[in-house]
């Protein structure tokens, strides 16, 4: 015996009519909300980060002094990079310092994150300890390692003293500056990669790896084929942040600028202390805002490439 559903009858429509308004009200309500939240952030980014770097690009085809006087160049600001031998030398140290400054970040805040992932007595203010630095200021932060760090006299000095290390200039000296820059860097903001790391972590099904450790998957194993994958797109979004910050972040200016100013012997100039002292130094205005809009390009089009190859950290995935 076959049964058929009725089709609804004119009453049942005009039942149903009210539930599909309600949902729809709903719907744009939430809709307003998610706005609402979004809207200081966009308005924020706009009138601060999109307008200037509008400005920026206009500025960049002007030869601008400290005077407000605008003389119209063209290209030859761009032109003059290709000469600029002390911005080739700030490019390069900003490069080093990104290629061993993101994976040297990336290890211990990962690190981290694994060993603070699992609750334990005091977890909260083991937590805490590590993620304290990010919210010091780095002005601060600058200068309490720079009194940590200062020759002879510092604490470190002292501590290195018996070791026959007391006299090492970990600022003043070219070949260690830089380093000591990075390790530095690592300490200030492994905290909040930490983080990072740790909401991706806790997204991981506890299932899975309770199932692959009952099919006698090792601990290794469990990491390597369960935790890993699931981590790739937050992997990417830290190597990504990380690169950003590294280059145009604070701590390539407000820390460097702190601890030596670019020096000894540029050993530390990033890119965008050179802006800066373009700008503000030699008033250059013309010139740094085409020195800005290169670093962005180069920005742009790296993070691009990432997101290319990689499928926002999904290259594996089909």
């Amino acid at each position: 015996m076959v049964t058929t559903t009725a089709p609804p009858t004119a009453a049942r429509k005009k039942a149903q009519a009210p539930r599909a308004k309600a949902g729809m009200t709903r719907k744009r309500r939430e809709a307003l909300a998610a706005y609402a939240f979004l809207a200081p952030d966009t308005i924020g980014l706009l009138i601060f980060v999109a307008l200037p770097m509008v400005l920026a690009f206009g500025v960049a085809f002007f030869k601008v002094d400290g005077f407000g006087n605008y003389q119209y160049v063209g290209l030859a600001n761009y032109k003059l990079m290709a000469g600029d031998d002390q911005l080739w030398a700030s490019l390069k140290v900003t490069a080093i310092y990104v290629v061993t400054f993101v994976p040297i970040a990336f290890v211990v805040s990962f690190a981290l994150a694994m060993l603070v992932r699992n609750h334990f007595k005091g977890i909260g203010w083991v937590r805490s300890a590590f993620f304290l630095p990010n919210v010091v200021s780095l002005v601060v932060v600058g200068l309490i390692w720079q009194f940590l760090l200062v020759d002879k006299r510092g604490a470190l000095s002292k501590l290195l003293a018996p070791f026959g290390l007391g006299d090492v200039s970990f600022l003043g000296t070219p070949s260690l500056a830089l380093g000591t820059y990075v390790v530095i860097s690592v300490w200030f903001l492994m905290g909040y990669q930490m983080l990072v790391f740790l909401a991706g972590l806790k997204d991981v099904p506890k299932e899975l790896e309770d199932a692959a450790e009952i099919d006698g998957a090792s601990s290794w194993q469990r990491f390597r084929y369960v935790i890993w994958p699931l981590l790739r797109p937050t992997s990417f979004f830290v190597v990504v942040n990380s690169t950003i910050g590294a280059v145009t972040g604070l701590q390539a200016f407000d820390l460097v600028f702190v601890l030596t100013k670019g020096g000894p012997a540029r050993a530390t100039s990033t890119v965008v202390l050179y802006i800066y002292e373009q700008a503000f130094t030699f008033n250059n205005m013309g010139y740094a805002a085409a020195l800005t809009t290169v670093v962005v390009a180069i920005l742009v089009i790296c993070t691009g490439l990432m997101f290319a190859f990689t499928r926002g950290g999904r290259f594996d995935e089909d």
